[in-house]
């Protein structure tokens, strides 16, 4: 597949998993209604790639992604619907981030707030520079959170350090996100490319198949009853088992070597 070309980031397949870099750095990745569909196309191609395993997103410059551009926003005038129209394709973004069948890791490289924040927490791991900050400070500027952070802070850092996080504003720095577990490792800024790429690189040596159904099941377990979610592993194991990957991860136990998934 031809590497794609967009205004607002920077599409890039490294071995078995692509990387999505924000760059509009000029602004410091916020947010407008261009970065929201060519992110959402580049979440699809790389959904469709065989070849890409795993999802990396990551800032250009000094910030992950600083929310809405408030500039952009306050030149000329828009309508209601156009309006509602930006704020739908925010939740479709932060929907397809969680919804999509391969993990996907946020690498937070400075200021993750407000749409960046929620971006980060529709992700399935997000590995934050120590030295960066994180918070929601839509309720400090008279808006609401959105991209169901509501649901997926919460289910990170329970009701109550959600509570607090999103209607204080607080920005919390790396080591402080993962004390409360709200990111999955917290690492010194000039290291925090290196140690996503490793673990990029990582996630990549899965197999596919089991690794979609376990995404799907880690997701759906907070609302799904304990007979449900019983059945649908169960499922998971028989499906897995018919697959070229479950016999190649046999082999490769039984030979002491590393196995060589292809995702059939």
């Amino acid at each position: 597949m031809t590497t794609p070309s967009y205004e607002t980031l920077i599409y890039t397949k490294k071995g078995n998993y692509a990387e999505v870099r924000f760059n509009r750095p000029h602004r410091l990745n916020a947010v407008i209604e261009l970065f929201y569909q060519e992110l959402l196309e580049a979440l699809a191609k790389a959904e469709a790639d065989r070849d890409v395993r795993a999802i990396l997103l990551t800032g250009e410059g000094r910030a992950f992604c600083v929310g809405a551009d408030m500039k952009e926003h306050g030149a000329g005038e828009r309508t209601q619907y156009q309006r509602r129209e930006y704020l739908q394709l925010g939740n479709d973004v932060c929907e397809a981030i969680f919804r999509s069948t391969k993990p996907v890791v946020a690498a937070i490289n400075g200021y993750a707030l407000g749409a960046g924040a929620e971006m980060a927490c529709s992700c399935d791991f997000v590995i934050m520079a120590d030295s960066a900050k994180i918070g929601f400070p839509e309720v400090s500027i008279g808006t609401c959170v959105g991209g169901g952070v509501t649901q997926f802070l919460t289910r990170l850092v329970g009701l109550a350090k959600a509570r607090e996080l999103i209607f204080l504003g607080t920005k919390i720095d790396g080591n402080e996100a993962l004390a409360i577990g709200l990111v999955t490792r917290s690492v010194a800024a000039d290291h925090l490319q290196t140690e996503a790429e490793a673990f990029m690189a990582e996630l990549a040596t899965k197999a596919p198949i089991s690794m979609r159904f376990v995404k799907k099941l880690l997701n759906n377990a907070s609302h799904t009853d304990l007979d449900a979610q019983l059945q649908q592993e169960l499922d998971g194991v028989f499906t897995c088992t018919t697959t070229k990957d479950w016999q190649e991860g046999v082999d490769a136990f039984a030979e002491k070597r590393a196995p060589m998934f292809k995702g059939q």
